[in-house]
């Protein structure tokens, strides 16, 4: 293990500077006279410069509308001159095909650079070293580091085994020789794969729908909580279904799975199983937001919506005998007795 305190910057790719006519990320640091400066993220942090007149296709009203101190976004690379350093960038060129493109590829080489800087820090090793001999082979081979590294959650031996550095030696007649070793040591290679599986194992993804239902007959609480029965039976063990209450006429239907397309496919297949059911009994289900994935926060904003509701709730006086309070109070037991508000 290095004794010396490590040099933990380093860029994410073995090119110094980036191509023209390729995205790049950037973050906004200064606004002058003729333009922004702007750092690019996935090359150290070196300075670049986006002028006015490249923020925008249209004429430009306000730059405070266009760029932001402090914004990471991707623009378009169209000059680098290598010698001096200077990097010029359009924001006003990128197109949604480049953004998509750039983002996509940002966010991958960022959790590389994450591990892979961990790994050095805590190994007291310079993070270019590490890329030399580990990251930018794989980049190389696989197209993207990112790529080698979710084969290597579970199979890291085949990623790692055929990777090798020259090393020079002086022999036995005193002359300077080249030998090839392995790239990766023991040590390295533990920390590599514990950082990897502890950051990329698969994470459940959480699919929501969001649905008004309402039925007026008589017994029309027993008719949508049949219903929902109905579409949490639609569910199976790898996307369990669960609808709750929001608030009269509104639910929320969500699954988790490994599986982006098998999980909105399971809630579509639960909407249409509690449509048939609450229309059966005359009443009416209307889709409000279709099945998508969702974020945690999402899941916050929907989780403080609903208190904000129940609060409401508890709040009116007068009608604790009404239909209306009848309703709401399912949002206090489980789909057998009544539907839960909070999980």
């Amino acid at each position: 293990m290095a004794t010396h305190s490590p040099n933990l910057e380093c860029r994410m790719y073995e090119s110094r500077y980036p191509e023209v006519d390729m995205a790049v990320m950037i973050q906004v640091k200064n606004i002058a006279d003729m333009g922004a400066y702007v750092s690019l993220l996935e090359y150290n942090n070196i300075e670049g410069m986006i002028l006015f007149s490249e923020l925008s296709r249209r004429r430009i009203r306000s730059v405070s509308s266009l760029i932001k101190v402090g914004r990471i976004e991707p623009v378009m690379v169209l000059r680098v001159d290598k010698e001096k350093g200077y990097i010029d960038l359009s924001k006003r060129r990128v197109s949604e095909e480049d953004i998509q493109t750039c983002e996509e590829r940002y966010n991958k080489s960022k959790l590389v650079h994450s591990i892979m800087r961990h790994v050095a820090e805590t190994l007291g090793i310079d993070l270019e070293e590490l890329y030399v001999n580990i990251g930018w082979p794989l980049y190389r081979k696989y197209g993207h580091a990112f790529e080698a590294f979710k084969i290597m959650v579970n199979d890291p031996d085949s990623v790692l085994d055929p990777l090798t550095r020259e090393v020079k030696e002086t022999g036995p007649d005193g002359q300077e020789v080249t030998k090839v070793v392995p790239a990766v040591s023991e040590e390295i290679k533990e920390a590599l794969i514990r950082n990897i599986r502890r950051r990329m194992t698969p994470q459940p993804l959480k699919i929501r729908a969001d649905i008004e239902m309402k039925c007026f007959q008589f017994d029309g609480v027993l008719h949508i909580k049949d219903a929902m029965r109905k579409a949490e039976a639609a569910g199976n063990a790898d996307c369990p279904v669960k609808i709750k209450l929001v608030a009269p006429p509104l639910y929320v239907l969500t699954t988790q799975t490994l599986d982006k397309d098998q999980g909105i496919s399971i809630l579509t297949q639960a909407i249409a199983a509690c449509t048939e059911a609450i229309e059966a009994q005359k009443g009416k289900l209307v889709v409000k937001e279709p099945p998508r994935a969702v974020s945690e926060r999402d899941d916050k904003l929907l989780t403080e919506h609903m208190l904000k509701l129940r609060s409401a709730n508890e709040e009116i006086s007068g009608d604790e005998d009404s239909e209306e309070e009848e309703d709401t109070g399912l949002g206090d037991a489980d789909v057998e007795n009544a539907v839960g508000i909070m999980e």
